[in-house]
């Protein structure tokens, strides 16, 4: 399975004897140090978020860099790389069932065409922009997804299906931290810009959700304004998550067609099961509280992998890289945040 080290087929120690005589024994014996270090730092991480009110991504990817060591040798290696990966596209696979096509569609056709026109032109300008800055396309493709879509869970999305290189895990913890810390002050200052253009309900919630990355965020930002902004601001934001599935199939298409792989396009397996929710969900035969508790497994799997992905990055790494790809982010996150903002002064 992607995302594990090699398992010796020795005897395994009489300790180990009993596990591994079940089916799959050697791989959950191979696995599960590493993967309830990261779950036991999601739930320390999650508690604090709680408690502080902290974005709860932020707490992970921290006290995850704090236990690095665990990453460079041990029985902690392969459960981290498992976490890192399988839970994470579960986790992505997951956040389908947060959207629904009558979501989208209540919308209207505008909203709707800022949101793509936006996601688009702002993975592009990254890209640009990144290579201008000597940090490579990738980099740009990695950034400018994460700010037009939805912030930490696009990064990690992203991640998953770009070409992997020496620096691909600090780059996205990179990504990770900046497009939080820029959510955060987004959710503090827009409802003030909000107030001062003077938008009301329906265009604040169509800015909000438009503008800000995170989802909790956005739900925070908009009803600082009103119950009604709050809803119309999750609505468009869900649209933004569903940009993932076309923008990773594509990206995953790509990198497949520059690396010789495939004849065809070859959509990732977490995508289609992304997909697959999305479509479920639209009919309406989801209870709430399955779509509820299949959401909070989402947010659990993406903590205990952005925890694992924490441990595999050291602060060293991170401060090295200077300031053009936080320069970079926020760039993107000016380009979005005017893009919108004309759309909704000028259009809706």
């Amino acid at each position: 399975m992607e995302g594990l080290i090699a398992i010796e087929s020795r005897e395994p120690p009489p300790a180990q004897s009993l596990l591994a005589r079940i089916p799959g024994g050697k791989l959950i014996d191979a696995v599960y140090p590493g993967l309830l270090v990261a779950f036991t730092i999601a739930l320390a991480a999650t508690f604090l978020a709680s408690h502080y009110k902290t974005p709860v991504m932020l707490f992970g990817l921290l006290f995850g860099m704090a236990f690095h060591f665990l990453h460079e040798d041990g029985r902690c290696v392969a459960g981290i790389e498992f976490a890192s990966r399988t839970v994470l596209r579960l986790g992505v696979a997951l956040l389908g069932v947060r959207v629904t096509a009558s979501q989208i569609m209540s919308l209207g056709i505008v909203p709707v065409a800022t949101v793509v026109i936006g996601v688009g032109s702002t993975i592009l300008v990254g890209s640009l922009l990144s290579k201008r800055l000597g940090l490579g396309k990738v980099f740009g493709v990695l950034s400018g997804g994460a700010v037009a879509i939805c912030g930490a869970s696009a990064a990690l999305a992203i991640a998953s299906v770009l070409p992997k290189h020496d620096k691909s895990e600090r780059d996205t913890i990179l990504t990770v931290v900046t497009v939080t810390a820029l959510s955060t002050l987004a959710m503090i200052f827009y409802p003030i810009l909000v107030k001062i253009i003077g938008f009301d309900d329906v265009h604040a919630g169509v800015f909000l959700g438009g503008t800000i990355h995170d989802v909790a965020q956005v739900i925070g930002a908009g009803l600082t304004i009103s119950p009604e902004a709050g809803d119309i601001a999750t609505y468009v934001k869900l649209l933004r998550v569903a940009m993932l599935l076309p923008v990773v199939s594509v990206i995953a298409s790509t990198v497949s067609h520059g690396e010789g792989k495939a004849k065809g396009p070859k959509i990732p397996t977490f995508l289609i099961g992304f997909a697959v929710l999305v479509a479920i969900n639209s009919t309406g035969i989801l209870p709430g509280f399955v779509v509820t508790a299949v959401t909070q497994v989402s947010t659990w799997c993406l903590v205990t992998a952005i925890a694992a992905l924490g441990m595999k990055t050291s602060f060293k790494s991170l401060i090295v890289v200077g300031w053009r790809p936080v320069g970079l982010m926020v760039m993107e996150t000016v380009w979005v945040l005017v893009l919108v903002l004309l759309s909704v002064r000028y259009l809706i």
